[in-house]
């Protein structure tokens, strides 16, 4: 468990960026109190590293939903009214990373690497899937992931050229920025593959399921989201373990 000074910055950590984020309109009520409890959960039982990391993803979250956000908002294609978030928004994207927070406390691996990789992981996916949708959608073409019969921009199992491109690099960005966090003072060896990989592998996976089991309503977006995370994330772990 952290020490009393961490609790007090995780707490303090949590609350500004749930008042920042419902003053400035990125997330709703529903979506600041969730993105307040679920980072308390990863501030505590993962360590400060994780949560700052969890921020740095929110905030590369935020601007790529405000990028051309007005083009977005002509084609209906906006989360919410302005492009806020919800807390469904917010479970989707941080309920495996603090699964992994407190499974990891319950195993007693709290603070191993191979904990902070499987975290990473999960973030990599939330990142790649983000990007690529907010990205994407600006594509004038696109296909669906399981046909490649063309599909207007936005629809469930989509996939298009740009929204891939821009899945890796999101799956890039989290793994680096997250191993500079998590991982202060070292270089990234062979290692850092993982959460690039699965990451990018995640974000495809949610776009099957979306073309899949979402369209055909056996799942919500919400489940598509939370499933994809999962598995990818459980590759990491198995991987790094076995």
């Amino acid at each position: 468990m952290p020490s009393n000074i961490d609790l007090v910055i995780v707490l303090l950590l949590c609350v500004v960026l749930s008042l920042i984020s419902y003053r400035m309109r990125l997330l709703t009520a529903s979506g600041s109190l969730a993105s307040f409890a679920m980072g308390v959960v990863i501030g505590v039982f993962g360590s400060v590293q994780w949560l700052l990391l969890l921020i740095a993803f929110a905030v590369a979250g935020f601007v790529v939903t405000r990028f051309r956000l007005e083009i977005k908002m002509q084609r209906g294609l906006q989360e919410g009214k302005k492009g806020e978030r919800t807390w469904k928004n917010v479970v989707a994207n941080s309920l495996v990373p603090a699964v992994v927070a407190v499974g990891t406390w319950a195993l007693g691996l709290q603070g191993t690497e191979e904990a902070g990789l499987v975290y990473l992981t999960s973030i990599g996916v939330a990142a790649s899937d983000t990007i690529a949708s907010e990205l994407g959608v600006l594509s004038a073409k696109a296909r669906l992931i399981t046909t490649m019969r063309p599909v207007p921009a936005g629809t469930d199992g989509g996939v298009s050229v740009l929204g891939t491109f821009w899945a890796f690099m999101g799956a890039l960005f989290a793994a680096v920025i997250g191993w500079a966090i998590i991982f202060p003072g070292t270089w990234p060896d062979w290692r850092i593959l993982i959460p690039i990989v699965l990451g990018f592998v995640g974000c495809n996976l949610d776009s099957l399921i979306g073309a899949t089991w979402e369209r055909s309503g056996k799942v919500s977006k919400l489940g598509t989201n939370i499933l994809s995370m999962a598995i990818a994330t459980a590759l990491a772990a198995i991987i790094l373990w076995l």
